[in-house]
């Protein structure tokens, strides 16, 4: 392909474009191969101009830079390499989303269990759905694996492609503060937007709320019809500035789509959904007032998708949920176990006010908090956890190359200010075997943060760690 053609009519240049020969385009030097066109984004932790010779070594025929470097191959220059490497993708790729629905869902929490609910929907009507998001990707029931929870534009564009080339109608997928931020999915053509809510979390990376907020925000004015949660402040000043089609959501009635009669126990929740004037009774299979918003978001997505409100009710009832989100672990105990990847505030203080509402026994909550992440939210989780269990286990998550005492006692500045009773034990996979340990009949233990990771990131490196493979582990040795 020429470059000439490919870079067409983009509004980011700032040099003439050379008529040259490509062969693919990589942002990676380690991924150049003779012919590619490398582009040289500019990151946070390093920058792409550096390793400019290293691909041009490997065989790099042009270079897309921000400013010129010295190499002996053509540079384009651009404004934004980030921006230029999403353009690229997509036409290298022929614009693969706008062969698909797209439908892309944001916000702090809610969204992976969300796409999975559309996925369920929209094939419960007989589509073929591809889902891109935190626990993996799919294309129909194929998994494939996830490293991020928006891939980088072109291995966004890449799978686009792949999911049109194996005839997907429908692509639902989570959409992050950091792709919107850094261009992951400029140039796609998404069909509908949806917002779940709005609180603490990735403040190392954006600043401060009101810039997390913008970069969230982001997401309605590139999509054709916004399914936004109003109960949500944000949602609300979302609404008021989008260039979208909107349709709210909520628990109140000044929605388009809300729910009323909610009931909530162990297995689930129920509640009466009104679709634009219809009601209809909606049953889903996970627990808490949290459960209720995500199905709204499903419901609203799928009724701008024209699919009936019968057809939403089956689907719905028939997800069985989703892997460490609210996740249940059959043990034939006297307690319980629950999975659950809550490592934001709201996150953390919504799984535990669910379990609040059915336990019969103790609520115990076992968790830490990420390392070289936002510090300000240790404190508050220590917090919310202390005001609303019985007992808490503070440990470590991924503690990454921070020391895992420091992160524990920024948690207790937190959990001291309340009257719970707390352990701290570093060690995650003894902090599991403690609470089965001292389990008593009718407890719920909420093993929070880690949910479908089957991995822990430590300063060594990162180590195989599956939490339902560790209560296993430790029930077959207290049982001995």
């Amino acid at each position: 392909m020429k470059l000439l053609q490919l870079m067409g009519d983009y509004q980011g240049l700032q040099s003439m474009v050379p008529d040259v020969e490509i062969k693919d385009i990589c942002y990676d030097s380690r991924k150049v191969t003779d012919g590619s066109l490398f582009v040289c984004v500019t990151g946070f932790v390093t920058d792409g101009h550096r390793y400019a010779d290293a691909a041009v070594k490997n065989g790099a025929a042009v270079l897309i830079c921000e400013h010129e470097v010295e190499a002996d191959v053509p540079q384009v220059l651009v404004d934004d390499s980030r921006k230029a490497l999403a353009y690229l993708a997509d036409r290298y790729y022929d614009h693969p989303s706008g062969k698909m629905k797209l439908i892309g869902i944001t916000g702090t929490n809610g969204k992976t269990t969300t796409t999975y609910l559309v996925k369920q929907i929209l094939e419960h009507a007989g589509y073929r759905v591809g889902l891109i998001g935190t626990n993996q990707n799919m294309i129909g029931d194929t998994v494939l694996p996830a490293d991020r929870t928006t891939p980088e534009s072109l291995e966004l564009q890449e799978l686009f492609f792949k999911m049109a080339e194996s005839g997907v109608d429908y692509v639902v997928m989570e959409i992050s503060s950091h792709s919107l931020e850094l261009s992951r999915v400029a140039y796609c053509e998404i069909d509908v937007g949806a917002f779940t809510n709005l609180t603490r979390d990735h403040l190392d990376f954006h600043q401060d709320m009101e810039h997390y907020f913008q970069a969230k925000a982001k997401l309605f004015h590139l999509c054709k019809t916004g399914v936004v949660n109003i109960d949500d402040d944000a949602g609300i000043r979302i609404l008021e500035q989008c260039s979208c089609v909107p349709l709210s959501y909520g628990v109140d009635n000044a929605a388009d789509i809300y729910a009323h009669n909610m009931e909530f126990g162990n297995a689930g929740s129920v509640f009466t959904g009104n679709i634009l004037g219809k009601e209809m009774k909606i049953t889903l299979n996970t627990p808490g007032k949290f459960s209720v918003y995500n199905g709204l978001c499903a419901i609203g997505i799928c009724t701008v998708c024209g699919i009936s409100e019968e057809v939403i009710a089956k689907g719905l009832c028939q997800m069985q949920g989703v892997s460490g989100r609210a996740e249940v672990m059959p043990l034939g105990k006297p307690y319980t176990v629950m999975i659950d990847y809550a490592h934001t505030p709201d996150g953390l203080e919504n799984i535990i006010k669910s379990v609040r509402g059915f336990a019969k026994g103790r609520v115990v909550t076992l968790f830490g908090c990420g390392g070289d992440r936002d510090r300000t939210k240790r404190p508050v989780m220590g917090r919310i956890a202390g005001e609303l269990s019985d007992f808490c286990i503070v440990t470590s998550d991924n503690p990454r190359t921070e020391d895992p005492e420091s992160i524990i006692r920024e948690i207790e500045e937190g959990i001291s200010q309340t009257d719970c009773e707390y352990v701290v034990i570093v060690s995650r996979r003894n902090a599991i075997g403690y609470a089965l340990k001292n389990a008593k009949e009718d407890d719920v233990i909420i093993l929070a943060g880690k949910g479908h990771e089957t991995y822990q990131i430590l300063k060594e490196g990162t180590i195989h760690f599956d939490e339902r493979e560790v209560v296993m582990e430790w029930l077959k040795e207290l049982e001995q």
